[in-house]
């Protein structure tokens, strides 16, 4: 009895210790959409095993309030050891010296992802890209069929673009060419850029050194914007431009792979195109975004952390996570020759789209940025503001936050 005793304490014991030593780490994440949850909770699962010395918490995030929860937790010191971030965040917490730099480690197989530009703040990298983010032009063929084009047709500069917009809008009262977004933050704003970037405008000159939002190639841009949403516009938010469109009211809308998702989910039947978003001469630009892992600087788990980012963001999971979400656009390379987008020529639309798309200035200061270009177009669009005085008090502002 004795001797089972003691057997039994060295047991106990030598547990005690094996979960003393643990790691625990926490990572603050915002996939609550049931589709994606349990690949996301899988995903943690398959580490800890691979790792069995690491203990993960995962915390969910809302898009509602995340972001002003994490800059809080960050400012007061606290925080997850991993967060995931919008790449618009990024410049701000690290300027604050709220993030880890993690530059020697990414380097080492950086050539494999794409979006490091969007986690680099005065030469050093903060976070680690996941998943990206662009938008593309969907259109209806059904509808340009009826407009007298045939059906291999696809627009690819602004020419032949608007003639299209403006044929299909003609069709009848109750017919629209084109899905044009009320002033819906955060993503109007979004709309104008990949116009404003297929320009050839810049936000900024070369050196960063001046704001010329106010060019004539932005305003030209801004010009065509608003003559598609005065002429032919079907004017509503996202959900409901999305809703008039696969219901077949509107030709050609900009959206991102969330509508594909949601046309599997619900099953939708829709002769559907999906192609990059047109330019003056050719295909043109659209607005570069994404989802990056980061490490707070106050973790005391930075070596942990920097496990999980590693696996969590692995080709093989980034695959895993896309199928599930229904995304287009992983970060690695080698993930989008996976099969699952090789074989989709929508996906491929994305990722093609992708590699000529541009991200917004890796800027702290980006966030109010955003809002003053945003106001701009709310002005041209529906205000009284014509295109270039808008975009010349958007410059006036931009110059002013900058001086400060």
């Amino acid at each position: 009895m004795r001797r089972s005793w003691l057997v039994t304490a060295v047991v106990v014991l030598a547990l005690t210790q094996i979960t003393a030593a643990k790691t625990k780490i926490q990572w603050w994440q915002f996939w609550t959409d049931p589709h994606v949850r349990p690949t996301i909770e899988a995903i943690v699962g398959d580490f800890e095993k691979a790792n069995p010395d690491i203990d993960v918490k995962l915390t969910d995030l809302t898009w509602a309030n995340g972001h002003e929860k994490i800059i809080i937790a960050f400012s007061s010191g606290a925080g997850p050891d991993v967060v995931e971030l919008g790449s618009d965040w990024i410049a701000q917490l690290a300027d604050a010296g709220q993030l880890t730099d993690i530059s020697t480690h990414m380097a080492l197989d950086s050539a494999d992802y794409q979006g490091w530009g969007m986690a680099t703040y005065q030469g050093k990298i903060y976070a680690r890209p996941w998943i990206l983010g662009t938008r593309v032009l969907y259109g209806n063929r059904d509808l340009l069929n009826k407009a007298g084009y045939d059906k291999d047709f696809v627009p690819y500069n602004w020419n032949n673009f608007k003639r299209a917009i403006f044929q299909i809008d003609s069709l009848s009262p109750d017919i629209y060419g084109w899905g044009s977004n009320t002033a819906e933050k955060h993503r109007l704003y979004k709309k104008y850029l990949p116009f404003f970037w297929s320009a050839g405008a810049q936000i900024f000159s070369d050196d960063n050194k001046y704001c010329v939002i106010s060019s004539t190639r932005a305003v030209e841009a801004l010009k065509l914007y608003k003559i598609l949403h005065d002429s032919c516009g079907f004017v509503a938010n996202q959900r409901a431009i999305e809703d008039a469109f696969l219901n077949g009211k509107i030709g050609f809308i900009i959206s991102g792979d969330w509508l594909l998702k949601r046309i599997a989910l619900e099953n939708r039947r829709i002769n559907l195109i999906v192609t990059s978003i047109p330019g003056p001469e050719f295909p043109g630009r659209s607005f570069l975004g994404g989802e990056f892992l980061a490490i707070n600087a106050s973790s005391e788990n930075k070596e942990a952390a920097l496990k999980l980012i590693d696996f969590v963001t692995s080709p093989e999971n980034q695959v895993l996570f896309c199928k599930a979400n229904h995304s287009a656009n992983p970060s690695s390379l080698k993930a989008q020759a996976d099969s699952y987008f090789t074989d989709n020529v929508h996906l491929q639309a994305f990722i093609r789209q992708i590699r000529t798309s541009v991200h917004p200035p890796v800027d702290p200061d980006w966030v109010y940025i955003e809002d003053i270009i945003e106001k701009a177009v709310e002005d041209a669009l529906f205000g009284s503001g014509l295109p270039a005085t808008a975009l010349r008090e958007a410059q006036i502002k931009i110059t002013q936050l900058k001086s400060k």
